[in-house]
């Protein structure tokens, strides 16, 4: 006799509380930000597979940023997910193509990076539907349209019984993320399920676990705010904090006594966005308003030369990233003839740091929108015990690092030449 391919579990048992409405919601975004240890990602990667095996004709697609995190993460979890119901014998999970394989149908899951958009653009199934979109760690995702791209691919209409559905799961780090804007205020709308856990609702904690929430709670309240309650912000280690949205006339900037216009440019291609901004900055005041950015990834340098011919910058001094001096000389060839290279220098990061920190930053509330989510995203890293380094996270810099450039001229004084 073969062995039955269902059993009847517990969802409490093997679950727990508080997924309830994630567990049995059928519309099209399902969407879960919370703190540390809220076994979010956990709950979705068994909701995966039940899933799938309740329905024999779907697949899955699990997306993160970058496609070699997958491995230690989301497959990992999803091989877990087959321990925990006790199906890990109908599935085969291989690490060449990194895939999954629900031996009895021939049903797939399939893990990609958007750091490689056409292996999702392009992507098919052998068996079956594509259903199922996970996003793991959507947070790192900075560009909404990376997210609709994906979202478009999961398209076609599915026999009866079935439907697609999009599961999203992130830290909250910062209220402004797009993943706010799209899926958390909204009012209803029954395509989306937003909801936020913690690690209250996750039972399998043991007591030393919950006593680092307290401790946390009592020594580190902006990082409790974030990973224990799971609400909208910043944990602590912010590189700048002197910081503010706010609208505007950069024309009436201008025309203040003291006030002078930088621009700075990194290069970005294929896996990191191109950052442009501009500036005006007053020295004697330490007043510095960012009044115009560009944020977009797989820039060629006709690109960029287009983009600041129409924005009109084309006769500004603007200082870029010297470890691209090709770059450099393309955007000169191509009408681009006030541009040079940054001339950085020893720690050149932690002394441009230093200096902005002096300054009070007024970001255009309507026109920098990425300026600002840098900002709030650029973070001192942290070493294996939780202590700060005076290092920076390699990760929200873009912008920041063309400000870094553009100041260059205002630190060094009388000794910048062009």
């Amino acid at each position: 006799m073969s062995e039955p391919l269902r059993k009847e579990i517990s969802l409490q048992e093997v679950v727990g509380k508080g997924y309830k409405d994630f567990w049995n919601f059928k519309g099209r975004y399902r969407v879960v930000k919370g703190g540390r240890g809220s076994k979010k990602s956990a709950t979705a990667a068994l909701s995966i597979i039940t899933n799938m095996m309740d329905l024999p004709l779907s697949n899955t697609l699990v997306v993160r940023k970058t496609f070699n995190t997958h491995k230690d993460s989301t497959w990992a979890q999803l091989k877990w997910a087959t321990k925990r119901l006790g199906v890990s014998r109908f599935w085969k999970f291989s690490k060449s193509p990194l895939e999954a394989t629900f031996k009895p149908t021939g049903q797939k899951i399939l893990f990609r990076g958007l750091d490689d958009p056409m292996s999702i653009t392009s992507i098919t199934v052998e068996v079956g539907y594509l259903c199922f979109c996970l996003f793991e760690e959507a947070y790192q995702i900075l560009n909404e349209d990376d997210f609709d791209k994906v979202d478009m691919s999961i398209r076609g209409e599915v026999p009866e019984g079935y439907y697609k559905q999009i599961t999203i799961i992130f830290n909250p780090w910062n209220e402004k993320s797009w993943l706010k804007t799209r899926f958390f205020d909204p009012v209803d709308d029954p395509d989306i399920l937003a909801i936020t856990t913690t690690y209250r609702n996750n039972e399998f904690l043991d007591d030393a676990d919950r006593k680092r929430f307290d401790w946390m709670k009592k020594n580190r309240p902006k990082r409790y705010k974030v990973e224990g309650n799971g609400d909208w912000g910043i944990s602590e280690g912010a590189i700048y904090e002197n910081w503010r949205e706010e609208e505007f006339n950069p024309d009436v900037i201008a025309k203040l006594p003291g006030y002078k216009a930088i621009f700075g440019l990194d290069f970005g291609y294929r896996h990191d966005p191109s950052g442009f901004v501009a500036a005006l900055v007053n020295e004697q005041q330490k007043k510095l308003y960012i009044y115009d950015e560009h944020y977009e990834q797989a820039m060629t340098n006709s690109d960029i030369a287009e983009m600041l011919k129409r924005k009109g910058h084309t006769k500004e001094r603007i200082i870029a990233d010297s470890a691209e001096p090709k770059s450099i000389d393309e955007l000169y060839s191509l009408g681009i003839n006030r541009i040079r290279g940054a001339e950085k220098g020893p720690d050149s990061i932690n002394v441009g740091i230093q200096y902005l920190e002096q300054y009070e930053i007024i970001v255009h509330s309507y026109r920098c929108p990425n300026t600002a989510m840098e900002l709030a995203s650029y973070l001192w890293a942290q070493d294996k015990t939780g202590r700060f380094l005076k290092k920076p996270i390699d990760e929200f810099n873009h912008i920041m690092d063309a400000l870094r450039y553009a100041m260059e001229q205002i630190r060094h004084g009388a000794n910048f030449t062009w």
